[in-house]
């Protein structure tokens, strides 16, 4: 292999997007992954005819360098309804934008999900995070998402019943330990775009990064075992050079590789799918546990969302269990017996089990102590940079930013 301008440590998100800014540069660069197929930990399978994507994952269309480097129109997006439904009290409750769908809202003013004051409260979290420009969100004082709410007047009732269950399913953890910061910066994506999934999958948007590599650019199942400045060793001992070297690999392991890299905490997840003969929900909703009691955070019937998740014929429903999850095989007796409750035995007991996703590493903490500066350094030394959602926010726009990052910094390093 000739000598490349750059080695890429990693083909994700933050090493496709740092190789695509540096080769639009008119550098030379080289992504080596270790895996079968770019994505890092945004993948979508093909199992018997469903699209499985590795933990329920949503993009957020108003996500600022999402616009700059994705033909989100080529992705055919698929939006769920801004809102949700929260099953409390024996039945499910719709909670909706009174914004975006102000009839639906009006009609379910009164549904027991927090009070009327906590329905006024949620346009006050919006106006506020939606306020000033985004530089600014990230130097505002934080705390944890937990106290920052209860400090803007929602009552723990609403906390618990719906803004638990629908931030903890974002960052994936329910004590609400994130920082406040990283909530305002969700939230005013959530407000200003669309939640959505690309049409065949969350794993076409490392596909189409990857498509606008240049043939050859994008090396697989190539393993690096060491890192410096200017060169790498790979698993079968050959030794590359380069100009300059980008370790975007996952959080753990850049910090195998680079010395001194911290490990930040990882949040995990376990998500089930299951193929149903009929959707058990009928719309693009997310389904939220307001009550607490069974493992199941969150569920969303995919093939609703975008009829391509799903042989035809069929609805593929995917359950998400936040934090350890303990044995798969006893988690999901637990997840249909909770599901039994909500969608009924005849429903759920025809349900057949897919495949079910353990990520125990699925997405860095985000405490106020790791916002404490939002932009963490891509340069680590002559030739040695970083990225990677662990360098900015955990966030699919986190992760896009810190490749173009680590790229700028390459650039300027090489003069150009």
């Amino acid at each position: 292999m000739a000598k490349p301008g750059v080695i890429v440590v990693g083909g994700g998100l933050a090493g496709l997007a740092c190789a695509r800014a540096l080769i639009e540069s008119r550098v030379d660069a080289v992504v080596l992954e270790a895996g079968d197929a770019p994505g890092g930990r945004v993948r979508t399978d093909v199992h018997e005819g469903f699209l499985l994507d590795r933990g329920f994952q949503v993009y957020l269309t108003a996500y600022p360098e999402g616009r700059r480097v994705l033909d989100l129109k080529a992705l055919s997006p698929r939006r769920f309804i801004p809102g949700a439904k929260v099953w409390r009290g024996g039945r499910l409750h719709t909670v909706a934008d009174p914004l975006r769908r102000p009839v639906e809202a009006v009609s379910h003013v009164f549904e027991p999900v927090g009070s009327l004051l906590d329905k006024l409260r949620v346009l006050e979290l919006r106006q506020h995070a939606t306020s000033g420009e985004l530089t600014d969100l990230w130097q505002r004082p934080q705390q944890e998402s937990q106290r920052f709410l209860l400090d803007l007047g929602f009552s723990e009732e609403m906390i618990d019943v719906f803004l638990r269950p629908f931030f903890g399913g974002i960052f994936l953890e329910r004590e609400l330990t994130t920082s406040s910061r990283m909530l305002e910066f969700v939230f005013r994506m959530f407000s200003r775009g669309h939640a959505v999934v690309p049409e065949r999958g969350m794993g076409a948007i490392p596909e189409q990064l990857a498509l606008k590599l240049p043939s050859g650019a994008l090396r697989m199942k190539v393993r690096v075992a060491e890192a410096w400045g200017h060169r790498v060793r790979l698993s079968d001992g050959e030794m590359l050079h380069a100009d300059a070297v980008v370790v975007a690999t996952d959080p753990g392991t850049a910090a195998s590789l680079l010395v001194g890299m911290p490990a930040p905490r990882m949040n995990s997840v376990t998500c089930l799918y299951f193929a149903a003969p009929e959707p058990p929900v009928e719309g693009p909703w997310l389904v939220l546990d307001g009550e607490g009691r069974g493992p199941v955070n969150n569920v969303a019937v995919m093939s609703e969302v975008s009829p391509a998740y799903a042989p035809k014929g069929q609805a593929l429903v995917s359950v998400s269990v936040v934090g350890e999850a303990g044995a798969a095989a006893g988690l999901e007796a637990r997840v249909r017996e909770q599901l039994t409750e909500w969608f009924g035995a005849a429903a759920v007991s025809a349900w057949r089990h897919l495949r079910t996703y353990v990520l125990p590493e699925a997405l860095p903490a985000q405490p106020p102590s790791a916002l404490v500066e939002p932009h963490r350094a891509v340069r680590l030394a002559a030739g040695l940079y970083v990225c990677g959602d662990h360098r900015e926010n955990a966030s699919v726009d986190g992760a896009l930013t810190s490749g173009r990052r680590a790229a700028e910094a390459v650039l300027l390093d090489l003069g150009r």
